[in-house]
């Protein structure tokens, strides 16, 4: 058996002396683990590093095995993710969260997200909005797609401000209004062309983490992973800084404290 295409390396693991396990997710074969053999050596260390786009090849005798996999460097994007500590903590988080999925499953909307979110990590700002974005379309894949496009109440589209923790719809003003305190606040930047802030970055992760335990992490009897929450209490603590220009956090969301 064997498979070639481009591929994100998600997490790598020592094996032996000079071998990793490498965790990859590519379009076409979604979440793959191989060996690349020879990995820790000086000649290959900088290749097989955590945010790098590669060309893998992948090989077995049957499907259902482990398998060795053969990279090339397409793109080298570890340093990128390296910069920042948002960065680092949000590779984490993509990798935990993407374990749900069983392996070897295409999901090329997963890839295109995965990659579009590494290449925000650059800005805080842009981190924190990919990063929901990511974890809506996760829920999508597994089957609970979020309906943020129209109120669930009246249909308008027009004035949308939360959402309904039980159905992932969305919810306008003023039908929402007498029970804004058991909805969810949707995101500005979800609905229109909103700046993003530090309140709505984390508005947006509360309400994708309570969807990501109930219709993700609760399937396989887990909870949600620690590095999501890493990733999302530094990513919106950046923000926050940018916003008030001297590094304090003026908030009370358990996110950003």
């Amino acid at each position: 058996m064997e498979w070639r295409g481009e591929a994100l390396i998600l997490s790598t693991r020592p094996l032996g002396e000079s071998s990793k396990i490498v965790e990859l997710l590519s379009a076409e074969r979604g979440r793959t683990v191989g060996l690349v053999r020879g990995a820790r050596s000086k000649t290959m260390r900088a290749l097989v590093q955590p945010g790098n786009i590669v060309t893998a090849t992948w090989r077995a005798r049957l499907d259902d095995q482990l398998g060795t996999l053969a990279l090339e460097m397409a793109e080298a994007r570890a340093g990128l993710v390296m910069q920042s500590a948002w960065g680092a903590f949000g590779l984490g988080s993509m990798a935990s969260l993407l374990a749900f999925l069983p392996e070897r499953d295409p999901h090329p909307r997963l890839y295109a997200a995965a990659n579009a979110l590494i290449s925000a990590f650059a800005l805080a700002p842009a981190a924190g909005e990919a990063g929901v974005r990511f974890e809506i379309i996760l829920l999508e894949e597994f089957g609970f797609g979020l309906d943020l496009t129209r109120c669930a109440a009246t249909g308008t589209r027009e004035d949308l401000a939360y959402v309904s923790p039980r159905t992932g719809r969305a919810v306008c003003r003023a039908a929402g209004e007498p029970y804004r305190d058991r909805l969810f606040p949707l995101p500005a930047f979800l609905a229109s062309d909103a700046p993003v802030d530090a309140e709505a970055v984390a508005a947006g992760f509360r309400m994708t983490g309570h969807f990501i335990a109930a219709h993700v992490a609760a399937l396989v009897d887990k909870a949600v992973p620690e590095p999501r929450e890493r990733f999302v209490r530094a990513v919106v603590k950046a923000i926050a800084r940018e916003e008030t220009g001297a590094g304090a956090i003026h908030s009370r969301d358990p996110a950003v404290e």
